[in-house]
């Protein structure tokens, strides 16, 4: 099995993390009720967690000796390995809810599989990661239910978030050649069936939020292979800047 196709697998789930957290930590502070800002910002955290576990496993399989800092903070946006869907913005509340949604769903089936993976390291983080992504799932999906079948105000709120960002959540369980390459092997999520998974769940929960799913959408893709929007400059300027600024500088 090609190293650089592992590599770049693991970089995918850790960057998604990453990418995800960044975004959701803008909310601290800032989120309509308390509740959800302790909520949001505990998901932040866990995102992180799970982001320096990828990270570090996939500096070692690279063998370069690269930490999970210098991989989060010293490469450049095409070098990173995010889907699409986790760089966009914030926008309202809702958006901003709808995104985790549309990313836990995939999140916790993709770990599911994982669990079984035939390498014993990505088993290993999947089996702690699943833990807490089970949480973030049932807690979006609760919310997304009520919001969506709440009052006229926050249903087209959730329901134009849904229409937006539908088709950047095509990209997660779409495959490509180092995804199918590994799922040979065994180590890899079989995307179809993780796509099966996914698509149920969603025609559950969104039929009891009274929301639709856009009709053949078309997938806006490009982020596994690091064909990125400007968003992701903004977010890495940002995260980025102390470390670009003063290199190898401690605390």
């Amino acid at each position: 099995m090609p190293q650089d196709a592992l590599f770049d697998y693991v970089l995918r789930m850790g960057d998604n993390c990453l990418v995800l957290a960044q975004r959701v930590s803008v909310w601290c502070g800032h989120a309509p009720v308390l509740e959800e800002d302790i909520a949001l910002a505990n998901t932040a955290l866990d995102l992180i967690g799970q982001t320096r576990l990828w990270l570090s496993y996939a500096g070692e399989i690279e063998g370069k000796g690269r930490s999970a800092d210098d991989l989060a903070y010293l490469r450049d946006a095409r070098a990173f390995r995010n889907c699409l869907l986790v760089e966009q913005p914030n926008g309202d509340f809702g958006q901003t809810l709808m995104r985790q949604f549309l990313f836990d769903a995939w999140h916790h089936f993709t770990l599911g599989a994982l669990k079984n993976s035939a390498d014993g390291r990505i088993a290993e983080i999947a089996e702690k990661a699943a833990k807490e992504v089970a949480y973030h799932l049932d807690r979006s999906g609760d919310l997304v239910i009520r919001l969506g079948d709440g009052t006229a105000e926050s249903h087209n709120r959730m329901q134009a978030a849904l229409d937006h960002l539908w088709p950047f959540a095509g990209e997660l369980t779409t495959p490509d050649e180092v995804d199918e390459a590994l799922t040979q092997k065994g180590v890899a999520a079989d995307l179809a069936q993780v796509e099966s998974q996914v698509s149920a769940y969603m025609e559950k929960t969104l039929a009891e939020a009274t929301l639709s799913a856009p009709k053949d959408a078309p997938v806006r893709k490009g982020g596994k292979t690091g064909l990125h929007g400007e968003e992701l400059g903004y977010i890495l300027a940002e995260m980025q800047f102390l470390q670009r600024a003063y290199p190898g500088a401690t605390w």
